[in-house]
């Protein structure tokens, strides 16, 4: 156990099938559990898990092919199957009763949240997935990206990561997402909303900047391994419908229809349900984290 900030942090290692997961459990109370997205590991959400574990057993963990989880193999394409089931094990070690856990995922871990509900719904609670990139849930329209061309987007993305590295390959993908737009109702000022402000006091602290290393030396793996993989995954309707009313989709109120934002309109609209907006844009957990905080306690109910 070790002490951050005011908060006890276990740490510990979980051995399953071709890999040892690094998690680390914080707080007392119903089991969430955050998953990070892209090239991000638990340091991600440090702060946040710290912010939330008055009210919960905050779960957060180095996917199996980053950071201080390890690969029994060389890594390869990654399974979205893989990632969503090495989380289901990690709520069994947690939750040994049987008691259902929340799950947060935001990008990429986002597509394992759906597939987490679609494939092991009794074990969960409340799934919040805030922009998970699939393009292939797209129709194929004129103006619009669709899922054609959201596909070759990520393929190029990882044919320029392999040709010039991970910084052009990163600004290939921003330039195919596009720009963040207004919030959905908002006018095309661009403008901040009128409405309570953040208090700067309230604010979460950024990551440390071992993590900010760790994280970063992940971002190959992502282009390589990850991106292509994730973005393909094809969510299964039937089983997501079936336990549609634990799901809440969320979108950034500042990402308008950039490509990542579109996805999780489109599920909201098959599915019955309303996208719920939370703070900042794709990245808003990094952009306005105590807000985004604030929101992500709503709507988990607590």
């Amino acid at each position: 156990m070790t002490e951050r900030g005011s908060t006890t942090v276990r740490t510990g290692t979980l051995e399953v099938p071709g890999a040892t997961l690094y998690y680390e459990v914080r707080g007392a109370g119903p089991v969430l559990v955050l998953m990070p997205g892209g090239s991000a590991d638990a340091g991600l959400y440090g702060p946040l898990a710290e912010h939330l574990a008055d009210r919960w057993t905050v779960l957060t963990y180095d996917p199996r092919c980053y950071s201080r989880s390890r690969l029994a193999a060389p890594v390869a394409d990654q399974r979205v199957e893989d990632h969503s089931d090495d989380v289901r094990r990690l709520i069994e070690l947690v939750c040994p009763d049987g008691e259902r856990a929340s799950v947060f995922g935001s990008s990429a871990s986002a597509v394992v949240a759906l597939d987490l509900l679609s494939r092991h719904p009794g074990r969960l609670d409340r799934v919040v997935a805030h922009e998970p990139p699939v393009v292939e849930v797209l129709p194929v329209v004129e103006v619009l990206p669709d899922a054609p061309v959201g596909r070759a987007l990520f393929a190029e993305v990882r044919a320029v990561f392999r040709r010039d590295g991970a910084e052009a390959a990163s600004a290939t993908m921003s330039a195919g997402i596009g720009a963040p737009g207004p919030a959905v109702g908002g006018d095309a000022s661009g403008t901040a909303p009128e409405g309570p402000q953040e208090d700067p006091a309230a604010e979460l602290p950024p990551p440390d900047p071992e993590a900010l290393r760790r994280m970063h030396a992940n971002n190959p793996v992502f282009l390589e391994h990850m991106l292509c993989p994730f973005t393909g995954y094809v969510p299964d309707m039937t089983a997501l419908a079936a336990g549609a009313e634990r799901l809440v989709l969320a979108v950034g109120e500042e990402s308008g229809r950039q490509l990542t934002a579109r996805p999780v309109r489109v599920l909201a609209e098959r599915l019955g349900r309303e996208a719920v907006e939370f703070p900042g844009g794709h990245v808003g957990v990094v952009q306005r984290p105590a807000a985004f905080a604030a929101k992500l306690r709503e709507v988990l109910g607590g």
